[in-house]
């Protein structure tokens, strides 16, 4: 092989090779779009009721229409491995997302909330809320 093709190839392998280092290197994360995370789990008065926590579910996916709230997952008990440091005692959760403090407080008194509360309370026995804020 000739020097300066080598130069090249070798030159060409030394880039490619950084190259595929650094793509595999992690990213730090970024902050959230939407730092004020509320989490909110239920626990139902009839637990083995699939048509109240059904009932529950679709009241909480009702308070994806609050102009506030930027993202809203609801969610059952997942059958991941039992251990000792998880809950599965509760039956349905919501997670949301909010741009800011005023957006969280602007969702409590919220016409559609109030709603919710009054229709779907008479399904849950214990609620406990978890407000987070990115860091």
């Amino acid at each position: 092989m000739q020097r300066s093709n080598r130069r090249k190839f070798l030159g060409t392998a030394a880039a490619l090779a950084a190259g595929t280092a650094a793509s595999a290197m992690p990213l730090p994360a970024a902050k959230g779009k939407y730092p004020l995370v509320h989490h909110v789990f239920f626990w139902l008065k009839n637990p083995g009721s699939k048509e109240d926590r059904d009932k529950l579910v679709a009241g909480v996916k009702s308070l994806s229409k609050i102009p506030s709230v930027k993202e809203l997952r609801v969610g059952v008990v997942a059958s991941t491995e039992q251990r000792d440091v998880v809950d599965v005692s509760w039956g349905v959760s919501e997670l949301m997302f909010f741009e800011d403090l005023a957006g969280q407080e602007a969702y409590q008194t919220h016409p559609i909330h109030v709603e919710f509360i009054k229709n779907c309370s008479p399904l849950w026995d214990k609620v406990i809320v978890y407000d987070a804020i990115d860091v």
